[in-house]
């Protein structure tokens, strides 16, 4: 099927062209002619489906018919909110707004997109300018709407992305807020890469007769990504992860750890071994995470350390392989993981590496992802010679995560003037509001009477 048998506009289908895209994929398919008829649809899919065009091309289509229908020039048409796209995260957001911008440009919408964690003076002067299209973050836009900056009564159809994520990083409260800014009578897409129950109940809640749409099973490995592991200890990780990126064979790789100090620690060695390298956690702006993930791209560097925050927004289409470092703690952020290797539609790789600690996490993993993963027993990592010196940062993070342990005194070394001293801060009294205190209940005094008052009376 062509994108000509979907009922497109020519000024979306030019654009397709302009962008080399001439076959839709399995969720553009079903979702495009459901969406312009005018009805609600939940889907839920994979990642990696290039869903966002399963709701941005139905989204201009309508609101360009229904500018058409009005017969509105040009100059005469009134830019108000009418569509509005709701992210999890800021990093999702400018992957939606980049999707948007050639398919505007031709239909002529104006769209903008709005963060937290910036100064929002650049995007209160865009929404000034008056826009069409809005994606945002719901932390921003409650923080705007709170300034009354943007209304959101002139929306026409909402877009829920990535709706599993945002109720993970924002409480049902803050939706429900925004929701009630909103007209009753709407159009809304939601989607969800994993369908739980506080995903159904939200469905039934803002969705009028949806249509359900289910690409793919639920969070389940694609056929194309071929699964390795490796058991070793944690000692030789650095040595395996090294001799993986030394190979020529793999262009870009994709590093997971699961805390940020490791992220850190981690490009450190790499550094160390000269290899091209950066690494992306929250300690990081905006700018900082565009930057890195840029060079990624465009070859300047080889090695990406992340933490599970690049997890689901990551959208690079030459990504060769994923290393899991460090396992994650549950197996849908692993299938996340690996899913960011199959965005380029051809068989990549996926190393995932497992130390004695890790083992029952990996059997949890094992047994829910269909797929079969690889044990890989080859040890030629530990020929690899680590660099033995250490700079600066490395010995900061080291004193950071060294365990604080109590020194014990040596009393034998004890003057005498130190034992009397000890001996006698033993002897003072506590207070018993102290965690120390012992009480000690006293012993009753008994009064002895003489014999002589015994004899008077």
């Amino acid at each position: 099927m062509n994108f000509n048998e979907l009922n497109l506009i020519s000024p979306i289908l030019k654009a397709l062209e302009k962008e080399w895209f001439s076959t839709p994929t399995e969720i553009q398919e079903k979702v495009i002619p459901i969406a312009l008829e005018n009805r609600d649809v939940l889907w839920c899919a994979r990642t990696w489906s290039w869903k966002t065009f399963a709701f941005a091309l139905p989204t201009l289509q309508l609101l360009y018919n229904k500018r058409l229908e009005k017969w509105l020039v040009e100059w005469k048409i009134k830019r108000n909110i009418k569509a509005l796209v709701l992210a999890p995260t800021r990093e999702l957001a400018i992957q939606i707004w980049e999707a948007f911008a050639p398919y505007c440009t031709n239909t002529n919408f104006k769209h903008t997109v709005i963060f937290g964690w910036v100064n929002q003076f650049h995007q209160v002067k865009a929404i000034e300018k008056w826009v069409d299209i809005l994606i945002a973050t719901p932390g921003r836009l409650e923080d705007l709407i709170s300034q009354w900056v943007i209304k959101l009564s002139y929306v026409e159809i909402l877009t829920i992305d990535e709706a599993d994520r945002m109720l993970d990083l924002w409480s049902l409260q803050d939706l429900k807020k925004i929701l009630k800014r909103l007209p009753e009578e709407r159009h809304t897409f939601l989607f969800s890469a994993t369908m739980p129950k506080e995903i159904w109940a939200l469905a039934n809640s803002i969705l009028k007769n949806p249509e359900t749409i289910t690409v793919h099973t639920v969070s389940t490995p694609t056929d194309k990504i071929k699964q390795k592991v490796y058991f070793l200890s944690k000692n030789f990780k650095r040595q395996l992860l090294q001799q993986i990126c030394k190979r020529k064979d793999l262009d870009s790789i994709l590093v997971f750890v699961n805390t940020i100090i490791e992220s850190e620690r981690v490009h450190e060695f790499m550094k160390m071994a000269w290899i091209k390298c950066d690494f992306i956690n929250k300690n990081k702006t905006q700018n900082q995470r565009q930057k890195a993930l840029d060079w990624l791209k465009n070859g300047d560097i080889k090695v990406l350390i992340a933490t599970d925050i690049a997890s689901r927004w990551l959208d690079i289409n030459s990504l060769s392989c994923v290393v899991n470092y460090e396992l994650p703690g549950d197996w849908e952020s692993y299938v996340h993981r690996i899913w960011r290797t199959a965005r380029a539609w051809k068989d990549w790789l996926a190393i995932s590496f497992c130390s004695e600690t890790e083992k029952e996490k990996f059997e949890k993993i094992k047994s829910l992802v269909w797929n079969k993963i690889e044990v890989v027993n080859d040890e030629s990592y530990k020929e690899e010679i680590v660099p033995k010196w250490r700079t600066s940062k490395i010995e900061q993070i080291n004193e950071k995560t060294k365990p604080k342990t109590r020194k014990k005194r040596d009393y034998s070394k004890m003057n005498t003037s130190e034992k009397r001293e000890k001996s006698s801060l033993n002897k003072k009294t506590l207070d018993p509001k102290k965690e120390n205190y012992s009480y000690k209940k006293p012993k009753p005094v008994t009064k002895k009477t003489s014999s002589v008052k015994k004899r008077k009376k």
